[in-house]
């Protein structure tokens, strides 16, 4: 025998969710690249790797990993310059491509979590 039941669904609240998950996983994502560059961005008394910081723009859902100092891109950029034992140019660049899998599952568990 057939059973009827009623189905309410609110997909403006459910967007609205699952665009926060995305945001959030996006952030956790950022804060994890910029914790491995740190591990092998070139060290200068350390003021570029505090220099580094993670972000997120919700509305555009753009994650944002960036070092601040006068050279960061100039160390970045030159592979000529020569670094501490484990420390390298390219830091941000390689890190990112070196954690593909592990920035998507970042995001995807925040979004399933999203959509409990």
């Amino acid at each position: 025998m057939p059973q009827n039941f009623r189905l309410r669904f609110n997909g403006a609240a459910a967007s609205r969710e699952l665009r926060q998950g995305a945001a959030r996983g996006l952030y956790l994502a950022a804060e994890h690249v910029l914790g491995e560059s740190n591990e092998v961005v070139p060290l200068d008394e350390a003021a570029l790797q505090r220099s580094g910081t993670a972000s997120v723009d919700p509305p555009s859902l753009t994650g944002m990993v960036s070092y601040d100092t006068p050279y960061a891109v100039i160390q970045h950029e030159r592979l000529d310059f020569r670094h501490a034992p484990g420390r390298t140019a390219k830091y941000l660049e390689n890190t990112l491509n070196t954690s593909r899998a592990e920035v998507a599952a970042i995001i995807a568990a925040e979004i399933r979590r999203a959509m409990r």
